[in-house]
Parts: C-alpha cells; sequence; structure tokens
C-alpha cells in the first residue's frame, strides 16, 4: 500500500501569519507555507500602495492565483491589459508572461501559488517584519539575485505599463 505526505490542519484568524517586506514593494503576509502544506501550495496576503508595479515574468513551476480583497490593479497576462478590481481574479499559468501594477493604496490581493515550490524566491526576496513596522526599502537586484538563486520566478524585462 502506498501512502502520501498529508499536511496538517492549519488554522489563522485575520492579521494572523508571519509578515514579511517584499523587496519588490508590499508586505506580505503568509497564511500557509510550502512546508505546512506539504508543498501544495503557497498562500500569502499581499499589501501593496498605488504605483508598485512588477516586472514582466513568469514563474516557470508554478500557477499563481491572485483574488483581488480591496482596491485594483492593472493586470498584463501575455500582453493584453485588465482592470481587476476587489471580487476580480486572476490567474497566470506557469510560464505565462505577466506582469501588475498597484491602482489604489491599500490594495490587498490573496496570492496562491500552486504548487508551492516558489517559496524559496519569496523568502530569499522578502524579510521578516515585527509588528511596529510595515516598510522597507524596494530593491529589484535583490528580487533578481534571489530568482536566480532559488529559481520560482524568470524576469523577462522591465514593467509593460507606460509611465506616469
Amino acid at each position: 500500500m502506498e501512502t502520501t505526505k498529508a499536511a496538517p490542519a492549519i488554522i489563522r484568524q485575520p492579521g494572523e501569519g508571519p509578515r514579511r517586506w517584499f523587496f519588490g514593494g508590499g508586505v506580505h503576509t503568509w497564511k500557509a507555507t510550502a512546508e505546512e502544506t506539504a508543498g501544495a501550495f503557497l498562500l500569502f496576503e499581499d499589501e501593496m500602495t498605488a504605483g508598485k508595479t512588477t516586472p514582466l515574468h513568469t514563474h516557470p513551476e508554478s500557477d499563481e492565483t491572485m483574488y483581488i480583497l480591496a482596491g485594483e490593479i492593472l493586470m498584463n497576462v501575455d500582453g493584453a491589459e485588465h482592470r481587476v478590481a476587489a471580487g476580480g481574479v486572476t490567474i497566470a499559468p506557469r510560464g505565462v508572461p505577466h506582469a501588475f501594477k498597484v491602482l489604489q493604496d491599500g490594495t490587498r490581493v490573496l496570492c496562491l501559488h500552486t504548487p508551492g515550490s516558489a517559496q524559496a524566491f519569496y523568502d530569499g526576496a522578502s524579510e521578516p517584519l515585527d509588528s511596529a513596522s510595515g516598510s522597507g526599502v524596494v530593491d529589484f537586484d535583490r528580487i533578481r539575485e534571489s530568482g536566480r538563486l532559488n529559481g520560482g520566478i524568470e524576469i523577462l524585462g522591465p514593467p509593460p505599463f507606460p509611465q506616469d
């Protein structure tokens, strides 16, 4: 008989979970890590300010689903732009080029990577926050370096959005 590794039950209340400053801008609150889900997925909430943009990139080994909890983003998926407001969802399958721009302060998204293989990238591209702090320095060189060292992301180019 073959057995599989089972993930434990996870319960986190609003605001609970390790908080990390992501060097691309934004505060991540980790809701379920790859270790906690036996590698099945990584789930985190990302709170961002207006104007944050991501470079054009892919996740070669995971699908990225973002559910917009509050605010609005402009999502570029495979060259097509879409405004997505609270209650909307975006899905960028593995290998599909995408980027987004935050259109409103206080935008919050719930980000799901399936499987959880991109976690090493996010660990290397962020640092823990204590409860008193909520920001840090945006450093795309560290983002690039984490992708090079840990996989999980491939940067294809600059943000595909016009400069304001």
